[in-house]
């Protein structure tokens, strides 16, 4: 069997633990070429540089990626060690964060009667929103980041989780805060827009609010989850409770 090439990029904190234990398990199963490289605040302690070039040169040379946690107290200040993580979606063209929350029978703050037999995929889209948007700036007085999604980042995200919905309880749940943000506006227009796509597919829109709460009072009646990048980040939140 031929060996896959994996960039391995062990991160800070829990992350090279995480990293050594996930490559036993992985070379038990497949053969594979380890090629060490630095992200995050490990890098930074190196070069300075939370991604720096030749770290992207070997992810893009790789078969896959294998990545640890970034960041710490340590990097509080200067460059941040999550500005590599960011750096390291664009500089892949990656956009689509697959989470899925099923219940495994194992202890969890929740009530067992209402995890019983969930199981829920959130899409989450990785390239556009506040986290990328520009202009964005601080100063001791005042801050400030801008919301920018346009519709082909929603589209191509839409359609990822339509196609999940088809192979799984074709019901996607879309959330957004279109009641007070211009760009949930043309999230929920987008994804409405695809749906027509899928006629096998029932879409109910949310806002992030509302889903958050019901997440955790009513699991089962998610199936397929599909939302921007900042709210992805609550959802896989509340999704660590279930397992």
């Amino acid at each position: 069997m031929t060996a896959h090439t994996l960039a391995v990029l062990r991160g800070d904190g829990v992350g090279p633990e995480v990293i050594d234990s996930a490559l036993s398990i992985l070379g038990a199963c497949v053969p594979v070429k380890v090629r060490e490289a630095r992200v995050g605040g490990a890098a930074i302690d190196a070069t300075g540089d939370p991604l720096p070039p030749e770290t992207l040169d070997i992810c893009k040379t790789s078969d896959a990626v294998l990545l640890g946690a970034v960041g710490g107290p340590r990097w509080a200040t200067g460059p941040r060690p999550e500005d590599g993580l960011l750096r390291l979606r664009r500089g892949l063209g990656l956009f689509a964060n697959v989470r899925v929350a099923r219940d495994m029978g194992l202890p969890t703050p929740l009530r067992e009667t209402l995890v019983r037999q969930a199981d829920i995929v959130v899409v989450r889209e990785l390239a556009g929103g506040v986290y990328f948007g520009e202009p964005r700036g601080i100063s001791p007085t005042a801050a400030f980041n801008t919301w920018r999604q346009t519709a082909d980042e929603v589209r191509r995200i839409a359609h990822v989780a339509f196609g999940l919905a088809r192979r799984r309880r074709n019901r996607v749940t879309s959330v957004d805060k279109a009641n007070v943000l211009e760009a949930s506006r043309l999230w929920r227009a987008v994804v409405t827009e695809v749906a027509r796509e899928y006629p096998g597919v029932e879409l109910e829109h949310r806002y992030v609010d509302a889903a958050s709460f019901e997440l955790l009072q009513a699991p089962l009646r998610y199936d397929v989850v599909v939302t921007e990048n900042l709210f992805g980040d609550i959802r896989r939140a509340a999704l660590g409770l279930l397992r």
